[in-house]
Order: C-alpha cells, then structure tokens, then sequence
C-alpha cells in the first residue's frame, strides 16, 4: 500500500471521559473550536506517545480539574465535517475524590449536570444520540 503524500490530512484520535455520579454527568462547555459554546464530554485529543486511558484522564484534569481512574470502553463514535475528522473513544471514568469541577485548558465551564436535562442542553452534534445508545441519558423523544 502506498504512502500518504506528506502533509495529507488523516482523523485525529480522540478520548473523552463519561464520569457519572447519582444521576448526574460531568460535562464542559467548550471554550475553543470545534463546538466553540456548546456542551461535551471532558476531552481531546490523544498525544503521540500517550496511551487512551493517559489521554483521557489528562484531559480529564485539564478540563474539569478532577482526578480519576479510566474505566472500560464504552463505545466510539466518528465526527466529520468539512475541517475535521475525529475518531473519538469514550471511556468511563471513576472520580477519586469528591469535588466541584473547575473549568481549564479548553473548557469555559465544567459542571455535574442532572442527566434528566443533559438532552435540553446546547449538545455538540452526534453526543446526545451517543449518551442515549449507551443508556447513560434516557431515550431522545
């Protein structure tokens, strides 16, 4: 198989951490592009030589200021649009000490949000039918 020309675009590999405590789900509102204002998952991308579970629980840190112990996979999913191609690994995650989230690196907010309201939130595309298929919200109507 042939080698890509230098410089082609390929998908970036990504992690975010699905941390739930009684019935809520830790979540940031993003601070930077892509999904600049809207809510997501504590995440990013993988760094070169840095494992997934690494990846998740630096971003974790970074975004919400919370430690944890990566968990299981729980499913992927792709985004794709005009600029960007992620392939993107959730993980559960285990929050080891009990604390508020505080907002960093690429997030403008970080929150325990009530799973009942995570679907009326402001939701990067493709994340509320992904929390939905993994029974971490109730069904979309």
């Amino acid at each position: 198989m042939a080698r890509p020309p230098t410089g082609e675009l390929r998908p970036a590999l990504c992690v975010a951490a699905v941390a739930t405590r009684t019935n809520e789900l830790l979540m940031v509102r993003r601070a930077t592009d892509p999904g600049k204002g809207r809510w997501a998952l504590p995440g990013g991308r993988v760094e070169h030589g840095e494992t997934v579970a690494e990846a998740t629980l630096r971003e974790l840190e970074e975004e919400t200021g919370l430690v944890g112990l990566c968990g299981p996979l729980i499913g992927w999913t792709e985004v794709l649009d005009g600029e960007h191609h992620f392939v993107i690994l959730d993980f559960g995650v285990t929050i080891l000490e009990d604390g508020q989230p505080r907002a960093g690196d690429d997030a403008a907010e970080a929150e325990w949000v009530p799973v009942w309201t995570v679907p009326e939130l402001d939701l990067v595309d493709g994340l509320a039918e992904f929390l939905s298929e993994h029974g971490i919200i109730e069904t979309i109507a």
